[in-house]
Order: structure tokens, then sequence, then C-alpha cells
């Protein structure tokens, strides 16, 4: 893994910045027809950082696969080591916001806000009811909710791939690939006449009494874990022109797909995030052919290791965790400024939270009492 360092810390530098980034469109998506430039902006940038999430499943493939400890360690101390910051920001992002949204700025602009949802008796039932799920002052602890669950069975797919030839990798990989385009099967499967069982819209089993369809055990995020396993340990052995003339036709094709595709979904169903979520789907096929060639151009670099690089890094969890407040008050106090181009806003905003989110990771790393709910 030596030789790989390098490009891994990089890899990890840049999720980060396209996670924060695609939070920062969030409050110009959320303006919809109000403000046209603003949602079209919104919508061409935060289309162009979807891979962020894929990229960071990956990278636990890459250092966690093989699992080489018994069971119950793995899970004690990758599990043991999520929990800790899990109930340290469900609990701190909820207060955060509260004195923020009603005590520093009751007047934000934001229009991703809604203020009933920050009062004082909303505020007190996040902070227990976040046993059953995240809220939206936790919004990006969805990804350690389900990063537990990748957790309970890498040991699993850890055994089966330590003795899985390259073909049965493969085949599991195309098994998978069949899973992404499964949104817009359910999607176009009522336009086409299906009725839905009862009501429930499911397809391939799924209905009331069963959430587990054909695809519910091969889909998901596992199949980026294995794919990271399957590239590492199966590099594409491609010259940087055979990456190129592949990669880029991939990406910007997932790429026009997205953008495009949410666009139509809002003029189609407006302000209806159920279904343009779909198109933002990171398990859909149209966000992986982003990921995929991202993933290959940062791995062919093969940067050497930095030790600039390695402590930045290293301090990306922490980063992730603290950073979605400050979108918040970035977007209000570039919002101050006056009439910036939504672009500017954004990428500003990005630049900003990135800043101050590094700067919180870095000082609570220094004492030994703060550094475990980062890390």
């Amino acid at each position: 893994m030596k030789e790989t360092i390098g490009w891994v810390d990089r890899l990890r530098v840049l999720a980060c910045f396209l996670v924060i980034l695609s939070h920062c469109c969030d409050p110009f998506v959320a303006k919809f027809d109000a403000d046209r430039e603003s949602f079209l902006t919104g919508v061409a940038i935060g289309s162009l950082v979807r891979p962020c999430v894929p990229l960071f499943v990956m990278l636990s493939g890459v250092l966690l696969f093989p699992v080489t400890s018994s069971v119950s360690e793995f899970y004690k101390k990758r599990i043991g080591r999520i929990l800790i910051p899990l109930v340290f920001w469900s609990l701190v992002l909820p207060i955060l916001f509260y004195v923020y949204l009603n005590f520093i700025n009751p007047g934000t602009m934001n229009p991703a806000i809604d203020k009933t949802d920050h009062t004082l008796p909303a505020t007190l039932r996040k902070l227990y009811t976040f046993v059953f799920n995240f809220n939206f002052a936790t919004i990006p602890l969805w990804y350690l909710y389900m990063l537990i669950g990748l957790y309970l069975v890498m040991p699993i797919f850890s055994v089966w791939l330590q003795q899985a030839t390259k073909k049965d990798v493969e085949v599991v990989l195309k098994v998978w690939a069949i899973s992404l385009v499964l949104p817009y099967v359910k999607m176009v499967a009522p336009i086409l006449g299906y009725p839905g069982n009862y009501g429930n819209k499911g397809i391939l089993g799924v209905c009331d009494w069963n959430d587990y369809g054909t695809f519910y055990y091969l889909s998901g995020f596992i199949g980026y874990l294995v794919l990271a396993y399957y590239l590492v340990r199966y590099p594409l052995n491609w010259t940087w022109n055979q990456t190129l003339a592949v990669g880029i036709p991939l990406f910007l094709v997932g790429y026009a797909s997205t953008a495009g595709g949410y666009v139509l979904m809002q003029q189609s169903f407006p302000g209806n995030y159920a279904y343009l979520e779909i198109v933002w789907y990171f398990a859909g096929i149209n966000v992986f052919l982003m990921t995929f060639p991202v993933f290959l151009f940062v791995q062919k670099a093969k940067a050497s290791p930095s030790a600039g690089w390695s402590r930045l890094a290293y301090l990306t969890f922490g980063m992730y965790l603290c950073h979605f407040i400050f979108v918040d008050v970035m977007y209000d106090l570039l919002g101050a400024l006056g009439s910036l181009p939504p672009v500017v806003h954004i990428l500003g905003m990005a630049l900003s939270v990135f800043g101050i989110s590094y700067l919180i990771a870095r000082l609570m790393d220094q004492f030994s009492l703060t550094r475990r709910f980062i890390r």
C-alpha cells in the first residue's frame, strides 16, 4: 500500500472538497424557479461533484480490503471509531444550528432553511431521535449510518474476495452494474403501465411487506467497495491516451445525464425532491460513469507521498463532520456582500468552509479529549 498512499491522500482531499462544494450548491438549487440562474448554476456545479461520496466509499475498499483481523476485532475497531463521532456531532450540530438561526442570524436568507425545524422543541427532539436517523442539521451524518452498514458486511465480502478469481469479481461487478439502472426502471415502469402492488411502486419483489427485492443484497455502495478492490488488485494497464480516451467520454456522458436529467426532472416534478434525487443517486449509472474515470485518473497519476497532503488527508474525516453548519454561515456572510454571481458565491463558500473546517479539525486534533470526535 505504501506505493499508493500518495494518490490515496489526494483522492481523500478531493472527495472531501467535493462533498463541501456539493453542500454549498444546495441553497442555490433550492431557489428553483424563483431564481433560475442560481438554480441552474447550483445544478451545474452540484451535478459535477456527485462522485464525491462514491470516491470516499472506494477509498474504504482500497484501504480496508482484505480484512485481516477477526470479525469481532474489525467491528470493534471500525464501528467503535464511528459511533463516538456520530453521537457527538448528532448532539452538537443541532445545537449550533439552533443558536445560529435563533440568536446570531435569525434573518437567514437561505431558502433551504425551514425555521420551524430549528425551534427549541424541534432541536431538543433531534437530540434523541438521532438514534433512528439523521435530520436536516446532521445531513452529512447519513454517511456514517451507511458506512456502519458497509463495515458490517466487509469481513464477509473480504473472505470471498480472497478466494475469488478475477473473473468471479468481474461477474459480481456486472450484476452490480445492472442494479445501477434500477432507479430509472422503477421510475419508467408506471409510464409503461405497471400499476404497482397494492399501491406500492416497488419492483422485483418489493412490496409493503418486503423491502428486499432481487438486487437488494448486491446493490448500492457495496459495489463501489468491490470495484475499488478490483482496480487496485487488477490495475488497468492502460496508457494515458487510452485512459483519457475512455475516461473523458464516460465522464461527459455521466455529467450531461446528471445535470440535464436534474433540470428535466425539475420541469416535470417541480420541487419534488423524491423524484429530483433519483438523478443524483450516488448508486445510479450516471454518477458511476463520472466516478469511475475520476478514480482512474487519480490512481494512474501515482502521486508521490507528501507529508502535507497526508496531514490534510488525515483531517478530512473531521472536516467532513464539522463543515455543514458553516455552509449556512458562509452563505449568509457572502450574500451580505451584495449580488455576487452564483458561481462566485458557491465557490467562495466552498473554499471558505473548507478552510474553516480544516482549522477546526486541526484544533480538535490537538487535544486527546476532542480528537476522538474527528477520527
